[in-house]
C-alpha cells in the first residue's frame, strides 16, 4: 500500500527508528547497570576542595531497571501500541537524567546514552503522530 492511500509519509519510519533505538538503549543501560552493580560500591571525586561520594551500585540498579523498561517499551512501540509513545518519551527522559549522575564514573558511555535518548525523544515527538494513522 502506498503512503498516499495509507495517510502515512516517509517520516513514519522515525517511529520504527525510535523503537529500535529504545531496544539498543535498554540493552546498553542494562549492561551499564550490571557493570555498576558488580563493580565498586562507591566513587570518590574531589572538586573545589569538597569530597563527593556517589553510590555507584545504587545508580546501577536504577540503570538496570530503566534498561529493562526501555526494552519492554521498545517492543511495545514496534508492535504499534499507542501508549508506548508516551511511556517511551518519559523513560527516555528519565534515562537521560539518570545518566547525568554517572558521567563522573563513565563519561563517554553516559554521554552516548544521553545522545541516544535525545534522538528517541525527537523521533517520537516530531513524527510519532503518524504511527496512529491506520494502514
Amino acid at each position: 500500500m502506498s503512503s498516499a492511500t495509507s495517510g502515512r509519509t516517509g517520516w513514519a519510519g522515525w517511529g520504527v527508528f525510535a523503537g529500535v533505538i529504545l531496544l539498543i538503549s535498554g540493552v546498553f543501560g542494562g549492561l551499564q547497570g550490571l557493570v555498576a552493580i558488580v563493580g565498586p560500591d562507591a566513587y570518590f571525586a574531589v572538586v573545589d576542595g569538597s569530597l563527593f561520594l556517589f553510590d555507584v551500585q545504587g545508580w546501577g540498579w536504577w540503570n538496570l531497571i530503566i534498561g529493562v523498561l526501555l526494552i519492554l517499551t521498545g517492543i511495545a512501540l514496534l508492535a504499534g501500541q499507542t501508549w508506548a509513545r508516551v511511556v517511551a518519551i518519559i523513560l527516555a527522559a528519565l534515562s537521560a537524567i539518570g545518566q547525568l549522575m554517572l558521567i563522573p564514573t563513565q563519561p563517554f558511555w553516559a554521554l552516548a546514552i544521553i545522545a541516544v535518548d535525545i534522538l528517541v525523544i525527537y523521533a517520537l515527538t516530531a513524527h510519532g503522530r503518524e504511527l496512529r494513522i491506520e494502514e
